[in-house]
């Protein structure tokens, strides 16, 4: 019996996107941790004091004593732990070589798109609604964004989303568009929370 083979640096499709849903996930993990603790510690004590309380509209516990911080009954942030794993998960096993099929990329994709849509609810909530921001919930939706973008554009590269999206947008994604376009809509969300927290 051969042993396995080793995957080569040709194995290896779209590092640099991975490498983005990679790190984007790991620090996805960390604030949904970190929201999760501190919804036990509400959950305990509505009072209590959160280390990213930093003012009457940047508070963590403003925002998860509302309806919207647990739409399904229990802390969004929970979600992040199950999702986010999955999506390191993808990434690690992509640099490794994996190439997934068709239908396991094109169902992680409207698996995030449902997520991507629901973090912009929390975040247009946050904003309009309840009037108060969650830095670390700002942070998902900054890294949900991310890695929605690269998921996007491996699946749009590699044909998932059909020849004649791949035709139409792969010169735009080569030159970076979507980059670019990232880049600008991040910076839009950043000037919007300092124009009006700040």
């Amino acid at each position: 019996m051969p042993p396995p083979r080793v995957p080569t640096k040709a194995d290896r499709y779209h590092p640099a996107a991975f490498v983005e849903m990679l790190l984007s996930s790991l620090l996805g993990l960390v604030a949904s941790l970190v929201l999760s603790i501190d919804a036990v510690k509400l959950a305990a004590d509505p009072n209590a004091a959160l280390s990213c309380n930093i003012s009457d509209t940047i508070s963590c516990a403003k925002v998860g004593l509302t309806w919207q911080a647990n739409l399904l009954g229990f802390p969004n942030a929970f979600l992040g732990l199950i999702a986010e794993p999955v999506v390191i998960t993808i990434a690690v096993a992509a640099l490794g070589g994996v190439r997934f099929p068709r239908w396991f990329m094109i169902s992680a994709q409207v698996v995030y798109s449902i997520g991507l849509a629901f973090a912009y609810w929390l975040f247009y909530e946050a904003y309009f609604v309840i009037g108060a921001l969650c830095p670390w919930c700002l942070a998902i939706t900054v890294t949900t964004t991310l890695v929605f973008a690269s998921m996007t554009r491996v699946n749009i590269l590699e044909g998932h989303l059909g020849a004649g999206t791949k035709r139409l947008l792969e010169r735009p994604l080569r030159l970076g568009a979507d980059v670019a376009g990232v880049i600008v809509f991040v910076a839009v969300l950043a000037a919007m929370v300092l124009y009006k927290y700040v």
